[in-house]
């Protein structure tokens, strides 16, 4: 009974060593687990030719002509699975696209990054350099992520309707302007009783058709 007592209890004891050894050579890296970062918009076993761009390769070819249809020879990047039409798994495949750089595409194609630093209501009207990115299963020629001049379009919050309403009830006594951001205006219509009412009318007008708009130089919700 001791004896078998003994070798069950090193059974036990050599199960934990090579539990632990096993778990180390994992940690260590001798058996990668490590999934690639593109495999997480990469879906498994879709069309090949739905995939995102990030999970295929092409052999593009930069001279073909703008605007017109043109194929390309594409292959999944390594742990990416895909099949055609008739479901059968593919590895390489035909691209149809059309022939033009990321940056010609229309602007439903891509995102762009806001700027609130730019001023909204300017004479002329600002731009700001925005980073834009194709979406995923956009395809085109060149850099994904370009640069771009876009107006400034970004809002505080302020609602066009809410001034409005001030205007027109309580704009004698400058709320609309106090509303907006614009506190001299506003202590201007206080203590002139909105203009003897001329500025009163002139704000309803001009905010009716946007001319006055947030001190803040952004623009209406």
């Amino acid at each position: 009974m001791a004896a078998a007592g003994g070798l069950l209890w090193g059974l036990r004891r050599l199960c934990r060593v090579l539990l632990f050894l096993s778990q180390f050579y994992i940690l260590s890296g001798g058996e990668s687990t490590d999934i690639p970062p593109y495999m997480m918009k990469c879906p498994s076993n879709g069309l090949c030719s739905r995939l995102p761009a990030d999970c295929i390769e092409c052999k593009t070819n930069f001279s073909c002509v703008y605007g017109k249809p043109v194929t390309f020879d594409c292959t999944v990047k390594p742990s990416v699975t895909c099949v055609d039409q008739d479901f059968k798994s593919r590895k390489s495949f035909v691209l149809n696209m059309t022939c033009r750089f990321c940056w010609q595409l229309p602007e439903t194609d891509y995102e762009c990054s806001s700027s609130t630093s730019c001023m909204a209501v300017s004479c002329p009207r600002q731009r700001y350099t925005a980073n834009c990115t194709v979406r995923d299963h956009i395809h085109c020629l060149g850099n994904r992520t370009f640069p771009k001049m876009l107006y400034c379009n970004w809002t505080g919050g302020y609602k066009w309707s809410t001034a409005l309403a001030l205007s027109i009830t309580l704009g004698g006594f400058g709320a609309d302007r106090f509303y907006l951001g614009q506190w001299r205006e506003g202590l201007g219509k206080l203590f002139s009783f909105g203009g003897l009412g001329i500025w009163t009318l002139l704000d309803v007008l001009l905010i009716g058709v946007g001319y006055v708009g947030p001190a803040d130089g952004s623009l209406y919700i």
